[in-house]
């Protein structure tokens, strides 16, 4: 949506925002980079990047807040379960709203004027049109240009490879519970440091958050990042799921879309927590 806008193939948004959960993988933050200075920029179009701070160091603080990621839980009974999610509330949703609220000269906890809204662009492709909603605050009132032309997922693929930016990266937290075997063997196989860094995670967070344990809620089981409830190390991420193979068998830009049964990112509007298959808009545009 940036690039269509900085091209005049849609009207020029005022601001693209991007909510930053501090955890990130490298390669996101250099792409983003990459847009601002060569697209974004020379249309004039401001990015602004807001942060509720780093998801992955105020889970592991006893001292702060932490809104909980859907973790993956085995109960000492041997049930399964997940935990309650909050993070993209948390870490996304609202440090944009109150970016928004700023733009709009009202921020919180200052009442809106009634009549006074922006108008967010959210990037919901054909192929999850049943996820295009309305906002839930009257300052915002969202549209989806993506539908208005008709564009799927594979449509935006083939259009971002036009502009030599086919290997755009998927933007979500690098430890994300709900990363398919595709990702996690991603961060394995392309980033020893990366990999790292979310089974050291994976291993620190067995028993819940840091703050929940400090305040004497410990978890009753224990807590994992990857859906066979193992640690991340063990985890039988090389296993190739059907819906991989089944993308395999397609056009390589549908494949891309439908890698591992999930798009393996995470949307401030729509997290892969409340489905199988959601949104990667990383962007709030902004007229």
């Amino acid at each position: 949506m940036l690039a269509l806008s900085a091209e005049g193939i849609l009207p020029k948004v005022d601001y693209a925002i991007f909510a930053d959960t501090g955890w990130e993988p490298q390669a996101v933050y250099a792409h983003l980079d990459r847009l601002e200075q060569e697209i974004a920029k020379p249309a004039g179009i401001p990015v602004l990047r807001v942060s509720a701070g780093n998801i992955r160091s105020d889970a592991l603080n006893p001292d702060h807040r932490f809104a909980s990621m859907s973790l993956h839980i085995l109960n000492k009974d041997g049930r399964p379960g997940m935990t309650r999610r909050q993070c993209t509330g948390e870490y996304k949703v609202k440090p944009i709203k109150q970016k928004v609220r700023e733009l709009l000269g009202h921020p919180y906890p200052s009442r809106i004027p009634k009549g006074v809204f922006v108008e967010q662009w959210v990037g919901i492709s054909t192929d999850e049109f049943h996820r295009a909603k309305d906002a839930d605050v009257k300052y915002m009132r969202n549209r989806h240009p993506l539908l208005d032309l008709g564009w799927s997922r594979a449509d935006c693929v083939r259009y971002l490879t036009s502009l030599g930016l086919a290997k755009t990266p998927k933007s979500s937290c690098l430890g994300c519970p709900f990363h398919g075997n595709a990702q996690w063997r991603h961060i394995r196989d392309t980033s020893p440091s990366e990999w790292a860094d979310v089974v050291e995670f994976d291993a620190a967070i067995r028993q819940g958050n840091a703050r929940a344990n400090a305040s004497g809620s410990r978890l009753l089981g224990e807590a994992f990042l990857h859906r066979s409830r193992v640690p991340l190390s063990q985890a039988p991420i090389d296993h190739v799921t059907a819906a991989e193979r089944a993308a395999l068998r397609i056009d390589a830009d549908e494949a891309d879309a439908l890698e591992n049964g999930v798009v393996d990112g995470c949307s401030p509007w729509g997290c892969r927590g409340d489905a199988d298959v959601l949104t990667r808009d990383d962007f709030g545009l902004a007229t």
